[in-house]
Order: C-alpha cells, then sequence, then structure tokens
C-alpha cells in the first residue's frame, strides 16, 4: 500500500525531547524506502522509564494496521511468555529495529521480507532516540535482526542466546530469540521444548533486574 500523504525527514541534528514528539515525528518518516510500501509507522509503547526494553524485527501485518508493536499473534505469545516468566509487561517498553513492515505482497496476503543492513542503519535514528530517551537498565534483544542494531553482531543467536552482552555504552543485552520462531515450530513436542527455552530466557531477566518483577 503506497502512501499519499506528504512525508518530511527528521531533523537530523537534534533529538526529540519526549517521547510523544519522537513519536509524532516517527509518523512523517521517509529515512529509507520501507515507508512507500507501509500502511504507517509502529514506533515503541511503554511507559517513559522503563526498566526493560524489549527490542524485535519489524513490525507483522497485524502491527501494520494497527499501528502498534507486538499486538499480532507473536505478541499475543510474547505476553503469554512474560507472565510466565514473572516479567511484569508494564514495566516495559517494547519496540522494533525497524518501524515500517517490509513485505512483498503475494494475492491477498503481504508477506514478511527480512529488512537489510541498510534498512536497520537508517532506522537506528529512532532506536537511538527510545534509547535515549527511556534509558532502561536493561535490553532484551528478540532475535538477530535486534541483536545487530543493539550490539553490531546479527551472527550465531542460537549459540548467544540465554547470554547477556553489551551494548555501546555498557547497557546489558540478554539475546533471545523473536516469539514468532516459536509459531513456526509445528512438531508439538519441539514447540513445547521451544517455548520452555524462551521462558527460561525470560527468567533471567527477573534475576538481573529483580525490581522487573
Amino acid at each position: 500500500m503506497q502512501r499519499s500523504l506528504p512525508l518530511e525527514k527528521p531533523d537530523l541534528e537534534t533529538y526529540p525531547a519526549t517521547l510523544d514528539l519522537a513519536r509524532k515525528q516517527a509518523a512523517r518518516c521517509q529515512r529509507c524506502p520501507l515507508y512507500l510500501h507501509a500502511t504507517q509507522t509502529v514506533f515503541g509503547e511503554g511507559p517513559k522509564h522503563a526498566l526493560i526494553m524489549f527490542v524485535g524485527e519489524q513490525p507483522g501485518d497485524k502491527e501494520d494496521l494497527a499501528g502498534r508493536p507486538f499486538v499480532g499473534p507473536a505478541g499475543k505469545l510474547f505476553d503469554q511468555m512474560l507472565d510466565e516468566a514473572g516479567v511484569a509487561r508494564e514495566k516495559c517498553y517494547v519496540t522494533n529495529a525497524v518501524k515500517h513492515f517490509k513485505n512483498e505482497p503475494r494475492g491477498k496476503f503481504r508477506l514478511h521480507k527480512r529488512p537489510d543492513a541498510g534498512e536497520i542503519e537508517a532506522c537506528k535514528w529512532w532506536l537511538r532516540i527510545e534509547k535515549k530517551l527511556v534509558r532502561p537498565r536493561l535490553f532484551v534483544a528478540l532475535g538477530a535482526t535486534a541483536a545487530f542494531s543493539l550490539t553490531g553482531n546479527g551472527k550465531d543467536i542460537l549459540k548467544r542466546r540465554g547470554h547477556f552482552e553489551q551494548t555501546g555504552d555498557g547497557t546489558p543485552v540478554l539475546i533471545t530469540v523473536h516469539p514468532s520462531s516459536l509459531l513456526r515450530v509445528r512438531d508439538a513436542a519441539d514447540a513445547a521444548r521451544a517455548k520452555s527455552l524462551f521462558r527460561g530466557d525470560l527468567k533471567k531477566i527477573a534475576v538481573k533486574i529483580p525490581e522487573a518483577a
């Protein structure tokens, strides 16, 4: 779906002072071509001083239409796993490394396409703003794209999952998979194991930041 509204590039010299201002600016972002085929920008949500910031890859079809992150099937599973891991959802800020839905039309459907390095780099502007304004005590990278955006390395996620790394400023980053990967596991036993591993990763949050429980 191509957008017809006139768009403005954000000011590259100054950061907006609040998340609300950042969200308004991001709504008109054209830092990369992804805005051309997305319904709208999907900015992050959560308390302005959240303890934990979860970073996913990009909005999916449901998020693109709703304009909110983590509201589709993977988001519902994410909420369930957080609850089971004992992490208070209201203490978390959720966002994505890329704020527009990259997709390929296929009949009545729009198929997800992974953002490339240039698109991730262009959208770091908004993630830097969220990091600066929220100042979480812990980041959680959900998948390879998020890990790349936060740590500069998006490789070997399955080997790194469950471990704490750091952003450039020293803030800890817990590496894990994206909850959407759990939905792609068809075998019941394998799916149960995948959920157990993901839940185990999330349980490390409350150990690292006890106030997050």
